[in-house]
């Protein structure tokens, strides 16, 4: 099944798009500062639907918005996420939410992993050897912790 994970921001979105074993895709969609937020946001929705509809995902993960001090960063990546689960719903798309501490407990087995952890098992378990961006890797991982919840447990 073709799950793709997603780590919101408005400056940078990280995606993911993964197929069992297989990473397919990665990357991110780079916005400016110095552009309207408006023009920001559809920018991301536009690039995500390309996404979407290249690689035809079954459902999306996409990191819960978690914030302790900077309210106005906590807004940014509300609105990224908006435009994100706009498009996934605009697919029919099955949306699963999991913490940033879930995400880093399922790939590096420490939910106190910071993002350098996580970029190097991500890139270990795909057999990535290229540089990787860290919102890249965060994506992925957010795909491979949704993959994994998916199995059955014990």
């Amino acid at each position: 099944m073709i799950i793709i994970g997603i780590d919101p921001g408005l400056a940078k979105t990280g995606f993911g798009v993964i197929d069992g074993v297989r990473c397919i895709k990665y990357g991110m969609i780079v916005t400016s500062p110095d552009v309207p937020v408006q023009m920001r946001l559809r920018t991301i929705f536009r690039e995500i639907c390309a996404v979407l509809d290249a690689h035809k995902p079954r459902e999306l993960a996409i990191e819960q918005l978690f914030f302790s001090r900077n309210v106005s960063s906590a807004i940014d990546v509300s609105h990224a996420r908006g435009v994100v689960l706009l498009a996934a719903s605009e697919r029919d798309l099955d949306v699963f939410e999991y913490t940033p501490n879930k995400v880093k407990q399922a790939v590096t087995g420490s939910g106190r992993a910071d993002k350098k952890q996580v970029q190097k098992m991500v890139r270990a378990m795909f057999g990535i050897n290229e540089a990787m961006p860290v919102d890249a890797a965060d994506a992925v991982a957010v795909a491979l912790c949704h993959a994994n919840m998916r199995l059955p447990q014990n």
